[in-house]
């Protein structure tokens, strides 16, 4: 069967029953459930149990023993999927926001969506389904309602986002920043400028928008031929602000404002100055008002271990272990320093993915930890075990968790913070 006739034929079932699954323990009754495979599993093995549960149709890529017609063989379920994102994407006449960077397109993601839904129906990413699944579940979770949509697309290698691009369709882009994460993937720091740049490509060539932080020389550079780019900062742009304080939590100061003369957030560090710019920026183009602007971003509360400050007893504990790479790191140190609190503990995780940057950037992050007076130092797994240092060390954050409740911290401010696969939430999970 020609590939577009199938999908125009998988879009009418869609349209009667428009949730899609991938997962049988998420199923709900109605869901069109979609057999992906992976190098350690094989969705088509849950196709039976799928349409047990309730899933209206099961879309496979291998022979299933069964005569059901509601079981439907494709040559490719995830290109199907892809494919079935795309030709639904091509119904909806609306701006489709892209999002991307190195660090920050979570909360930025967070924050846009927030402002703009204030003011329209906006559909957006849910958590942090950024890749190749994700990016076309979110797309298919749009309904016929909506206004506007913001899709973040996570990258670990160049195409990446080229290819995220060929099923969404941007309308307009946003890139937080290009900074030292996935380097093993993109093969160094040229080579992520130049895998999340495929976003202003796309921009480039499709008469779109992008919505550019001009304090960044290389995102001048990188945007340069975009139809049409909305500038944003600390000096120049539509939308110009800075830092008014940050001792825990950010305020962002707008110039020529008045109602947004200050926006008191909940997020901690100054770091995340260019995402609140950057949803201000988005707000104000696409006609939020003002003050609906300003609540969106102060009602806004971060959540799943990502800047978060927790209260424990009478310790200030900064959880920030969703991700971690040298840049975001050194940006986390160098806040919590300057924070005006005494005692201060740091528990830094091991970084991952750094190919053979991976020593030299974990040796670096020894040499800036040092430069500042700290009550304790706690270093954990990773390439932390192969540098030289004087600190505390353990194998995994759950050793480091046994030290940590044998201490009985008081009246202490503590940052926590590590790639996603060290886990360094439990360091604190059970104080």
């Amino acid at each position: 069967m020609d590939t577009s006739i199938q999908i125009q034929q998988l879009y009418k079932l869609f349209l009667t029953n428009p949730s899609v699954q991938t997962d049988t323990r998420k199923l709900k009754e109605g869901d069109i459930f979609f057999a992906l495979s992976g190098p350690s599993f094989n969705g088509n093995q849950f196709a039976l149990k799928a349409l047990e549960l309730g899933a209206s149709y099961a879309i496979v890529d291998e022979d299933i023993d069964s005569a059901n017609e509601k079981i439907i063989k494709v040559a490719d379920t995830l290109l199907c999927l892809q494919a079935l994102a795309k030709y639904h994407r091509m119904q909806l006449n609306i701006p489709v926001i892209a999002i991307t960077g190195s660090n920050g397109k979570t909360t930025t993601k967070e924050l846009v969506s927030s402002v703009l839904a204030s003011h329209l129906v906006t559909y957006t990413t849910q958590g942090n389904l950024n890749n190749h699944i994700g990016v076309p579940l979110t797309l298919l979770s749009i309904k016929k309602d909506a206004e506007i949509a913001v899709i973040e697309m996570g990258a670990n290698h160049q195409k990446e986002i080229e290819g995220y691009c060929q099923y969404t369709l941007p309308t307009h882009g946003l890139i937080t920043n290009c900074g030292k994460a996935h380097l093993e993937g993109f093969g160094g720091i040229e080579g992520v400028r130049k895998g999340k740049g495929e976003l202003y490509d796309y921009l480039r060539m499709h008469d779109g928008t992008a919505f550019v932080y001009w304090d960044y020389d290389y995102l001048q550079s990188m945007s340069a031929g975009i139809p049409h780019r909305i500038k944003y900062g600390t000096a120049s742009g539509e939308v110009v602000g800075k830092v008014f304080s940050s001792d825990p939590f950010l305020i962002v100061a707008i110039n020529n404002e008045d109602e947004l003369a200050t926006i008191n957030t909940q997020l901690v560090g100054d770091y995340n100055l260019p995402n609140v710019l950057g949803a201000v920026a988005i707000g104000k183009h696409f006609g939020v008002p003002n003050s609906k602007i300003k609540q969106a971003i102060e009602t806004y509360l971060p959540t799943n271990s990502r800047s978060q400050m927790i209260k424990v007893d009478t310790n200030t504990i900064i959880l920030d272990a969703y991700n971690a790479n040298p840049t975001s790191m050194k940006a986390a140190i160098e806040n919590f320093a300057k924070l005006d609190a005494n005692p201060k503990v740091i528990f830094i995780g091991g970084m991952m993915e750094l190919g053979d940057d991976s020593i030299v950037e974990h040796q670096a992050l020894v040499y800036l930890i040092e430069q500042y007076p700290w009550q304790q130092v706690v270093l954990v797994g990773g390439d932390f075990s192969k540098v030289n240092h004087s600190f505390l060390y353990f194998n995994s954050s759950t050793d480091a968790q046994e030290w940590f409740n044998k201490q009985h911290f008081e009246h202490t401010h503590l940052l926590v913070k590590g790639s996603r696969s060290m886990q360094m939430e439990k360091v604190i999970s059970c104080k």
